[in-house]
């Protein structure tokens, strides 16, 4: 289903971009914009994430 492959879509991507803020945060040299931009991006994958498997919990 279509919905299913977005889903593991953005959990791919949510992944990648929690080891990407890790790394970040373990270099002396880190970027709190760019940290703090990252961390956003996460939290907006999440919320999709949540939408989206409620909508296929509730179908």
């Amino acid at each position: 289903m279509a919905i299913e492959s977005h889903l593991e879509t953005l959990e791919r991507k949510h992944g990648a971009l929690e080891k990407e803020i890790s790394d970040a945060l373990l270099s002396p040299a880190s970027d709190d914009l760019k940290i703090s931009d990252m961390k956003r991006r996460k939290l907006m994958l999440k919320e999709q994430i949540v939408k989206l498997k409620a909508a296929v919990t509730h179908h």
